[in-house]
């Protein structure tokens, strides 16, 4: 039977970049968003069907949705849309996944009762489907496996990847936050730049500082390890400039100047081209410890993040409309194992220390 997919957010940089590998690939996506002479002009170029709505009235998402087996989300900031897309895609019994990386939307995924609500409807929710956080988690998952009672769990990315514009906004709304780490099984606000130590994420040891990554929330949910937190390189010196933000944290919230930031984002940030994504891989990393002491690590190699947010989710697509999985809230590993990440194009293998 034909199931019919759509991708909401088309025209922004990654979801169309998803709309044109998926058409390479032989599948035929409806595209969907709120600017209707974007979508339009991209669903003609690529000979799809097109839909306009926005998320702000609900009855208009079910007009949207219509007819739809399972929503691919790439518009944010995910922290607003996703709450009225995952409504929606309840309503219709349409299964949903977004390319998010922000532990808010993780945790509204997979509170209890979203999930007992996802298990009534047959529909799976599934938030990450992308760089944001395939790669984490399958690793997350790898180390459970190697080290099956750690209690502490670390994870981390390298790469020089340049930065879409969806990507730039969620980091000026992140601005005025803290970090976050995983402590006991509890969600816990760390001042940002407090961390560091010396991390190989796969290119040689450098100086890594603490940030709020996805994998805070989804690794506990894939793992039920309790102590959880995530990394990336910074110089020593910028380490020291993000402590600093903690004064500036209240005007970097303010309406005024996120709304600043934002149009300097519209004007300026296009994100990488074809050539800085083929050029610019990226390392993953993770660690595990359990209370004796005894430690296991996992590297891999990957595509650049954007090109695996492109093959990831399309996998994840593919996978859910071939396959019977029963509804609830899951984790890309959760749904399809630690492999996932070393089958897609650009990965290497797991290298296990």
């Amino acid at each position: 039977m034909k199931q019919n997919w759509m991708i909401y957010g088309a025209n922004g940089y990654t979801g169309a970049l998803i709309a044109r590998t998926a058409v390479v690939q032989g599948l035929k996506p409806i595209l969907a968003g709120r600017r209707h002479e974007e979508i339009h002009s991209l669903a003609n170029e690529l000979g799809l069907e097109a839909r306009v709505f926005s998320l702000d009235e609900p009855n208009q998402v079910l007009t949207g949705l219509r007819e739809i087996d399972l929503v691919l989300h790439c518009a944010g900031p995910f922290s607003i849309t996703s709450a009225p897309m995952i409504e929606g895609c309840l309503a219709v019994s349409a299964h949903y996944l977004d390319i998010t990386g922000e532990i808010g939307v993780f945790e509204h995924v997979h509170a209890a009762e979203q999930a007992k609500r996802a298990a009534k409807a047959g529909v799976v929710l599934c938030s990450g489907v992308g760089f944001d956080v395939i790669p984490t988690d399958c690793i997350a998952l790898k180390l459970k496996e190697l080290l099956p009672n750690a209690t502490h769990l670390s994870l981390g990315f390298d790469s020089d990847s340049g930065i879409s514009p969806g990507t730039s906004k969620t980091m000026i709304q992140g601005l005025g936050a803290s970090s976050s780490e995983r402590r006991e099984g509890i969600i816990t606000e760390v001042q940002l730049g407090k961390t560091k130590r010396i991390i190989d994420f796969g290119r040689g040891p450098k100086t890594a500082m603490a940030i709020p990554w996805g994998d805070v929330s989804t690794a506990f949910h894939t793992t039920g390890i309790p102590n959880i937190n995530t990394w990336i390189p910074m110089p020593a010196y910028k380490i020291v400039g993000a402590r600093s933000l903690k004064w500036l944290r209240p005007l970097l919230a303010s309406s005024s100047i996120q709304h600043a930031l934002q149009k300097w984002v519209d004007r300026s940030v296009s994100g990488p081209d074809e050539l800085a994504r083929k050029n610019s891989p990226a390392y993953i990393w993770g660690e595990a410890r359990n209370a004796d002491g005894e430690t296991r690590t996992v590297r891999i190699q990957t595509a650049n993040v954007y090109s695996l947010t492109v093959f990831g989710s399309l996998a994840v697509v593919s996978r859910l409309l071939d396959m019977k999985v029963s509804g609830g809230s899951y984790t890309p590993a959760t749904l399809f194992g630690a492999k996932l990440i070393e089958e897609l194009p650009g990965s290497g293998k797991f290298q296990i220390f």
